[in-house]
Order: C-alpha cells, then structure tokens, then sequence
C-alpha cells in the first residue's frame, strides 16, 4: 500500500486486519493481492542498482522465494501492523520461527532462559539441539515467577524467551515484570504469543522485543494452513530474515501466506467469539463433578487470573482440565464425544481436544514436568466457533 506506515497505525485493528499489505493488483485490477508462484524473478540490469535486488533492507526487492516473495511479504505487511511492531518475518511454521529466531540470536557460550512449560517443540530445540549439540546454556524456570527469572540470570544471558498462556497448562507471565528485568540487564525478551490469537493480548506495548506466533493456529483459524512469525524492531527482523530464512530455509509457501491474508481478514471478530464460547465452557467444566481440576486464564480460580486480567483484552479459547477417576476415564469421555474432535493443533473454529496421558508411550511424558495435580493425565480443550450449548451438550454427555 502507498498510504504512510504512520496513517495506517491509526486505524483500529480490524480496518488494519483487513486493509494492510493488502492492494489492487497492477495488472488485472484485482482487490486482492494474487498468489505469485514463481521461484525466481527479474534482477535490476545495471550496475549501480544490481545490489539492490539482494539487499535485506530492500524488503519489496524479489530474487528467489527462500530468501523473500511477495505473498510473504503482504502477509508480513499485515502482521507487523496488527502486532504493532516494525517490521515482521514469516516462516512454514510455528517452529520455524521459533528455531529461526533463536538460530540468528544465540551462539555457543550464551545463556537462555524460558518457560520452563512451553510446546515440547520449543523445549525439544532449546534443550536436545542448542543445549546438548551447539554449546548453549540453557536455563528453563516458571515465568509465571518473575523472580526466578531474575535469579537465573547470568553475564552470558543474552535471551529471555516466554510463552503466555503457556501450551498446554495455560499458565500465565507477567510480560512488563520481566520486560523490565530483561531492560535491566540489557537482555532481549522474546514472548511466544500464540494462545493470544495476536488480538488479545500485545507483548510490544508491556516491553517486550519480539513476539512469536504460531500463526497455523488462531490467525489461520480454519484448519487448512501452516505459518509462523516474527515480529520486532526492522534491524532484527532484518538479521532473522537473512540468518533464519536463507540458512535454515523454512520459508512460507505463496499458498499458505496467502491463506493467511484472507484468514487474518476475520481474526478479530473470531476471537471474540473464541473468548466468549471459552468462558462459558470454562465455568460449565468448573461447575460439573467429575471434573477434577480447570484451568482458564478468565476464571478467578486461575493461579494468575489477575495478570491475565491486567495484560489482555480476552482469554482467548485455550482450557486446561483433567477428569476425576482412573486412566481409562479420559478415553471413556473422548469416545463420547459427538461435536468436538479428539485431534491435536488449535485455535481452529472446529473445537479441538487432546488427551495428555501421564502414562504410555507419549512423547512428552517426564519431560515437561507438569504439575503434580494432574494425576492419570489432562486434557487440552480449545474451543471453537461452534455455538456455545452445543459444545456444553457434547461435553455434559461425554462426562455423563
């Protein structure tokens, strides 16, 4: 678009969902920006300007998809916008980005810290490939304790790294507590924001440096894509662009980047929703006998319903809870489950539920420590867009 970054920043955050990186189309006049599916493109033909072809900085400059391609850079456009940040990267994953960010910013001798309960991909990455193969320190402690966060500090520290709400025991860090630890010791935080569906909740704006998000999940919304991104200041998306995209080459296709400029078009008014049906389920869940334990960032049970409170607009659709009874239990419940599906992946508007047994062959199994509480397993519950006594039905029968 040609209107100034400034003007647009003014809009409210469904007009940028809708509007930014978006334009007609040069050639046939079309709305919506085309899926370019090309894999290499013209270069400048002179001398003095070849090099602006390759440049990092010159984000509208194409040579080969790795490295940049149009659909990318629209969806790039749109996501900076909405997350408020300089600039952004995309990946073809959730995990792209995550190993993208921390490949470009950690080196053999540093120190990161993070949550210690965080997707068992980030956890794998941190500690089997940066910790035991490439000489990274890594330290993983409870956000949601902004002093063990200070504690773990070290000379080398060179990345805080949080998720809030954590996958999958929605536990909740106070972002500005520890943004204000990380500026003190002149540490990057990074925030994976993924359970925030970037509409409820703005890591930049409480201190933080980067944020992260899986954007396969709620920015997708429909279940038929795959994304990740990177948002923060132009100069550190510009050394993840070149370290992350080119040397580990986990580039979004044009296909999915354009799928997720459509879906983001919807992202605010699904995420209310999102919020409302969650809530509702949430108290039903707290209210029935034969559930053992619930955990939602917008009930007042919730160990950190306060910060949660403080620092987003919504608690977004993500429920924590676990079953009164035996092991066998939990597969009784999900064999009676008529509307929602037992499938891993979220944020989809279809309800999503996935059983993580404390027994078994499951990877995760003595490797996230969850808490004690849990018993013979938990189940993760993200709720959809369906109507909201309708999943309370499926749910009631199912326990019943």
């Amino acid at each position: 678009m040609d209107m100034p970054e400034l003007e647009k920043q003014s809009w409210k955050l469904a007009t940028r969902s809708i509007h930014c990186g978006e334009g007609v189309d040069a050639q046939t006049k079309a709305i919506r920006r085309p899926i370019v599916m090309a894999n290499s493109f013209e270069l400048n033909n002179t001398s003095e300007t070849l090099a602006e072809s390759f440049a990092w900085e010159n984000t509208d400059k194409f040579n080969y998809p790795r490295s940049r391609h149009p659909n990318a850079r629209y969806l790039e456009e749109r996501l900076a916008s909405m997350e408020g940040g300089e600039d952004c990267v995309v990946f073809a994953s959730g995990i792209a980005a995550v190993s993208a960010m921390f490949f470009t910013l950690l080196s053999a001798g540093d120190h990161v810290i993070s949550s210690r309960v965080c997707y068992i991909g980030v956890h794998g990455f941190l500690v089997e490939h940066l910790g035991k193969r490439f000489g990274v320190q890594v330290s993983l402690v409870n956000t949601d304790n902004p002093e063990e966060v200070l504690a773990a500090l070290r000379p080398n520290t060179k990345l805080i790294h949080v998720e809030t709400p954590a996958n999958p025991t929605t536990c909740v860090s106070d972002i500005a507590a520890i943004a204000a630890i990380a500026k003190q010791a002149g540490v990057l935080l990074s925030v994976d924001s993924t359970f925030s569906g970037l509409v409820m909740q703005n890591p930049l704006s409480l201190g933080a440096d980067l944020v992260v998000h899986s954007l396969t999940k709620y920015v997708n919304g429909h279940g038929d894509g795959l994304g990740g991104a990177v948002i923060g200041r132009k100069d550190v998306m510009t050394q993840i662009r070149d370290a992350g995209s080119v040397h580990l080459g986990g580039t979004i296709s044009a296909f999915n980047a354009w799928l997720l400029m459509r879906s983001a078009v919807t992202l605010p008014m699904r995420m209310k929703l999102h919020c409302e049906n969650g809530l509702q389920i949430a108290r039903f869940l707290e209210s029935h006998p034969r559930v053992k334990f619930v955990r939602f960032p917008g009930l007042e049970s919730h160990p950190q319903h306060q910060i949660a409170k403080r620092q987003m607009s919504g608690f977004g659709g993500m429920i924590n809870f676990a079953l009164q009874g035996p092991h066998s239990a939990y597969f009784k419940f999900l064999a009676g489950l008529k509307v929602i599906t037992h499938a891993v992946c979220l944020g989809h508007a279809e309800s999503l539920v996935q059983f993580y047994p404390q027994q078994g062959n499951h990877p995760e199994l003595g490797v996230l420590n969850y808490p004690e509480d849990i018993g013979e397993g938990f189940l993760r519950l993200s709720v959809g867009l369906e109507d909201a006594e309708d999943l309370i039905a499926d749910l009631r029968h199912a326990l019943d």
